[in-house]
């Protein structure tokens, strides 16, 4: 039994990814370099045309090799499917119907022009026309899984490069039915299967639309109580699955089901609690990715045709960043987002594989032909990262001027833990004196009462790792404390200081012991709720005595001022805190 699974070769292969993680992700960020050329340049040296030809000569080879690329696939379309699902997450409906113009209108004519002048180039040099079409709308696709993170999708590079990519992912599905209609004798099968794909997915997508509004708070809400990482995670990989089950069975595209999984939850106050959770099995399912697109580079092959694989490279490279540069332009853009959206979106995409491989099934195109610009479109995705930088240096060259400043209201939030009763009250006098916030609470039931009450508030353990970064804890003015749970408080309050020194933390403490405790783990303030429920006495007391309000108040201050020195000095700290601060207002 132990041979048989030492002889296994996924355990193996499993072995040689986890291991290319582990190094690549390190070493590519301590340099600075994007992880993506990394695990590209992995998956050409483990590959079949890498060492994995020297298996058969020395065969310890196998045991660092992957020899069965296909196996991998399922994994790495994984990868996409979560990418596109977190994607997602970051989006809303209302975003997305704003985007209709960009999506519809710049997405549609990129795909449109690139593709049809690539296809006429192609013809010219003696493709076939279908064979010219077909890889033409193939280079035309830019590659949702390495752009997006790059350009994120809130600047208007990322708005745009978002708004074109949207439309390219929606045409997947109908250039792929069109290949087969092209294909000999299967013209009438290939249209009467689009057309019943597309009534098929609208009744998909309506459907995901309606019982995910209605299904998902409850699902997420249920795991959500049993305060269950597991659970939360299964759920979330159940939605997106499902999702992406329910489109790929009637012939639609699994990302557009993953993308409209996000958009739906990203309409709950669970969407930062699922992209906490799921995090990791996104980037380590597209790191298996990567590693497959550089197993499709033949090292020999690249070697006979470097020039023609070179210059296909640069000519398409430069064709589609003059030509989407030059829309983004006619559209109104600026010419630093024109000239670096379009460098950035130059390379051919992932998809770019897929309708390769369509179109060579459908003897569109030869075998050859097909291997020869996988190569090309490998390649360039290995340089996208490149054209990035470049993208930038290029838009502040071609349009120096300085950036419109940022408005005084777009300061950055406090963040409240906890939004129970005393986070509700310090959410309120926050909003009442103009201070933004964010609040994370734990508790679901008390997450959404929150917010259907008007709070910003989302669903979320904040002691999990990234949690609070999520939420920007590294700009934040102040981190407030309020929950009423002593050890997690303490814990929390520890972490913070040590993450961030200067960072103003206010915790809730229980009492005079525990403030002293939280002042020994880094609080820059501590509230017992005793003494201060015994100085609100006192002070109701002796102003319904008839004493003068302004010395009442006055004394009660002192007396506070006078506990807090006295706790502090328990907790063996100078009085008052000696810690920077981050520009909350005095």
């Amino acid at each position: 039994m132990a041979d048989g699974l030492t002889d296994t070769p996924l355990l193996s292969e499993a072995l040689v990814i986890l291991g290319a993680a582990g190094i690549v992700i390190p070493l590519f960020n301590r340099f600075r370099i994007s992880p993506v050329i990394g695990f590209i340049l992995i998956g050409v040296a483990v590959g079949p045309f890498g060492l994995g030809k020297l298996v058969s000569e020395q065969p310890w080879l196998s045991h660092i090799t992957i020899s069965d690329r296909e196996a991998l696939e399922p994994f790495a379309e994984l990868g996409i499917i979560l990418l596109l699902f977190a994607i997602g997450l970051e989006l809303s409906f209302r975003r997305l119907w704003q985007m209709r113009r960009l999506v519809f209108g710049l997405g549609a004519l990129e795909l449109i022009i690139i593709g049809s002048a690539l296809a006429v180039f192609l013809a010219m040099l003696g493709q076939y026309w279908t064979g010219a079409l077909a890889l033409g709308l193939a280079l035309a696709l830019s590659s949702t899984a390495i752009v997006l993170p790059i350009s994120g999708t809130s600047s208007p590079v990322g708005r745009a490069a978002l708004s074109m990519l949207l439309f390219e992912d929606l045409a997947i599905v109908p250039i792929i039915f069109m290949l087969g209609a092209l294909a000999p004798n299967a013209q009438a099968a290939g249209w009467g299967g689009l057309l019943d794909t597309l009534w098929q997915g609208a009744l998909v997508v309506v459907a995901l639309l309606v019982v995910g509004r209605l299904a998902l708070p409850r699902l997420f809400a249920q795991a959500a109580r049993t305060k269950s990482p597991e659970l939360f995670l299964a759920a979330s990989l159940l939605v997106v699955i499902g999702a992406s089950l329910a489109t790929g069975a009637v012939g639609l595209s699994p990302i557009v089901g993953a993308l409209l999984a996000g958009v739906l939850i990203a309409e709950t106050e669970y969407q930062g609690e699922v992209e906490t959770i799921t995090e990791p099995f996104k980037g380590l399912a597209l790191g298996i990715f990567l590693i497959t697109v550089g197993m499709a580079i033949d090292l020999a092959v690249v070697w006979d045709y470097a020039g023609a694989i070179f210059l296909a490279v640069i000519v398409v490279l430069t064709f589609k960043a003059l030509v989407t540069g030059l829309l983004l332009r006619a559209m109104g853009a600026r010419r630093s987002t024109a000239a670096e959206t379009g460098i950035l979106m130059a390379s051919p995409s992932e998809t770019t594989l897929i309708v390769l491989s369509a179109a060579s099934a459908a003897l569109l195109i030869q075998p050859g032909t097909a291997q020869f610009w996988q190569i090309v479109t490998a390649i360039g995705l290995t340089v996208t990262p490149l054209l990035a930088k470049l993208g930038r240096l290029v838009g502040r060259q071609v349009d120096p001027m300085l950036p419109a400043p940022v408005p005084t209201d777009t300061r950055p939030p406090v963040i409240i833990i906890g939004m129970g009763r005393v986070g509700q009250l310090v959410a309120q006098m926050l909003t009442r004196h103009g201070q933004p916030y964010v609040a994370i609470e734990s508790d679901s039931d008390v997450a959404a009462a929150a917010k259907g009450a008007g709070f910003s508030v989302m669903f979320g353990n904040a002691a999990r790792r990234g949690a609070l970064g999520k939420l920007g804890v590294e700009n934040a003015p102040a981190v407030i404390l309020t929950m009423d749970e002593p050890v997690l408080a303490q814990q929390l309050t520890a972490k913070l200081r040590r993450a961030h020194p200067a960072l103003t933390i206010i915790a809730r403490a229980r009492d005079a012991a525990h403030a002293a405790q939280l002042y020994r783990s880094g609080a820059s303030h501590a509230v017992p709720e005793t003494l201060e429920s015994s100085l609100q006495l006192s002070e109701a007391i002796l102003v319904d005595l008839g004493f003068p309000m302004g010395p009442v108040i006055a004394s009660i201050h002192e007396k506070r001022d006078e506990l807090r020195k006295m706790i502090q000095q328990e907790g063996d700290l100078p009085f008052p805190p000696l810690l920077k601060s981050r520009g909350v207002a005095k």
